[in-house]
């Protein structure tokens, strides 16, 4: 049985995620899913828990997909799963240019684990958390870059489309 690993942040997950995982899922014995929680990273807009929560809904009814969160190095993540495989989704050159330095720090640390980069398909190569984030604080449509949950709570964050900052739950 072969297990990979699919790290990221998934602030939100989108559409291009769904494909990725889906597809390695065909390919994997077992996808987990890694929702990394390192506040040194980024500084999502959502909580971990409504990101696994957002990535789960995603993938109901995918049965070889597990959903996990993770504070440690990718590789330490990929060996508590006992995972000999890291599934990076590319979708430009820029990406690759960063997954190449990170493969090649992830060798390093962990020769046993191999990277798998699979290729966005072009309906959905050019979504990004970050460009659908912008898109709705400035109230627009998000509806077919991501999983429907995630499209309704941009919705209600950013009602009036201010380009600002999200309405919180206690406003």
């Amino acid at each position: 049985m072969i297990t990979a690993i699919y790290p990221g942040t998934y602030d939100p997950v989108t559409n291009g995620h769904v494909d990725v995982i889906l597809r390695a899922a065909r390919i994997f014995d077992r996808v987990v899913v890694g929702v990394v929680d390192n506040p040194h990273h980024k500084r999502p807009m959502f909580p971990v828990p409504e990101r696994v929560g957002f990535v789960k809904q995603a993938l109901e009814g995918v049965e070889n997909v597990d959903v996990d969160v993770f504070k440690e190095l990718v590789v330490d993540f990929a060996r508590r799963w006992d995972a000999k495989v890291i599934v990076k989704g590319l979708r430009v050159v820029s990406d690759f240019e960063w997954e190449f330095q990170m493969n090649q720090l992830n060798r390093t640390l962990a020769p046993e684990i191999e990277t798998v980069y699979v290729m966005a398909s072009p309906q959905v190569s050019f979504v990004s958390s970050s460009g659908v984030k912008e898109i709705a604080s400035f109230g627009g449509n998000v509806e077919e870059l991501v999983p429907k949950p995630v499209a309704v709570r941009l919705k209600q964050m950013f009602p009036n489309g201010r380009g600002g900052a999200p309405v919180s739950d206690q406003e």
